[in-house]
């Protein structure tokens, strides 16, 4: 096992949940930390730029990273679990039905490994696990994620109910230059999960540059499987439909939202009220995204003690913080193609609400 720190996070590689609980402790237990400790202001330093550099737009915008602290990949899991949030449940449909098939089509007769970016709690991708134990017997999963709590519980989960799976978790940003393992067996095959409508947080030309980087080091073979939200069309989900996932009754994607505020006072010695600030969440049919925004209720100044600075809101101003972009089909299909991963099969729920699409690289 190797545990390491960069600006992306703790890396643990060839390692299982043990590896991954004791990463911090074992790091800061360890004499001669004054190299890593500058790296972690280094960080530090990185969040306080980005911050400052989306604070100082018009409109102001924050990446949609910032929600994923531990109180946010809580407050997410949370989301999946409302009625209003169609997505989670019709994908655990799809995956539920046809697993077995998607194994088989990416494996092509070969043994299979399991990569997962942005794994969250694994809970849908244990009926891919549980599929691809039936198809070989035992498989490799690596799942990645900035979370290290969502990390430890799912490793866990698959631990105690899939003892087949061999858990390997990396601690990580995958946008950040990560890519994939190349000591693989030559009868292996990899498939690269990205469900649960990760791509569409993505601007469309960077989810391309990522997949496509990511593609680089796969060999012609491996598979991506692409969990995709289709968008509002004639015979699928209407607009109201998509927009009340982003919008439940009960408030709990407000209080997601809101947690970037929460996180920015605690991070960054920020003094945002998160209260005053109210939950919007709209459809942009013209760049055909749902988009959350966080309105200032009030005139309000905030003073940012890392950034030195104070920010201005005046009433109403909006604050950006999540694109989720929706596609048709051959929208997502061409998406695929252009990033090296042509589809070579799909799977839709009974309403055409969502797609999981399979493609291979040549």
């Amino acid at each position: 096992m190797a545990v390491f720190w960069n600006t992306a996070g703790w890396v643990v590689t060839g390692g299982r949940c043990e590896a991954l609980k004791d990463c911090m402790a074992t790091f800061f237990s360890e004499s001669g930390t004054s190299a890593a400790c500058a790296e972690q202001e280094s960080a530090e330093q990185t969040l306080a730029d980005v911050v400052r550099a989306g604070l100082q737009l018009t409109p102001k915008q924050l990446p949609p990273w910032l929600f994923y602290d531990e109180a946010g990949s809580l407050l997410f899991e949370e989301i999946t679990r409302l009625p209003e949030y169609y997505l989670t449940r019709m994908e655990r449909g799809i995956l539920t039905a046809s697993a077995g098939a998607m194994i088989r089509a990416a494996a092509g007769g070969m043994r299979i490994r399991l990569v997962e970016l942005g794994a969250g709690s694994a809970d849908k991708t244990r009926l891919l696990l549980a599929a691809a134990l039936a198809h070989q017997g035992a498989v490799a999963y690596q799942p990645v994620d900035v979370s290290e709590t969502a990390l430890t519980a799912a490793c866990e989960r698959i631990a105690a109910e899939l003892p087949g799976v061999e858990t390997e978790p990396i601690l990580a940003d995958y946008t950040a230059g990560w890519g994939l393992a190349e000591d693989l067996n030559a009868g292996e095959r990899q498939l690269l999960l990205w469900i649960g409508s990760s791509v569409g947080n993505f601007e469309p030309e960077r989810a391309v540059e990522l997949l496509a980087r990511i593609n680089g080091t796969m060999r012609p073979g491996d598979g991506l499987l692409l969990g995709v939200d289709l968008a509002p069309a004639a015979g699928g989900k209407s607009e109201a439909e998509l927009v009340v996932a982003y919008d439940d009754a009960a408030g709990v994607t407000a209080a997601f939202n809101r947690n970037v505020l929460v996180r920015l006072n605690r991070e960054l010695g920020a003094e945002f009220e998160p209260e005053g600030f109210a939950h919007r969440a709209e459809w942009n049919a013209v760049e055909s995204r749902m988009e959350m925004h966080l309105e200032s209720r009030a005139a309000q100044r905030v003073w940012m003690d890392a950034l030195e600075m104070e920010v201005e809101f005046a009433a109403g101003e909006r604050l950006h913080t999540e694109n989720s972009y929706k596609y048709g089909l051959d929208g997502a299909a061409e998406l695929m193609a252009r990033a090296g991963f042509p589809v070579v099969n799909r799977w839709l729920d009974a309403e055409g609400w969502f797609a999981v699409m399979l493609g291979r690289k040549g």
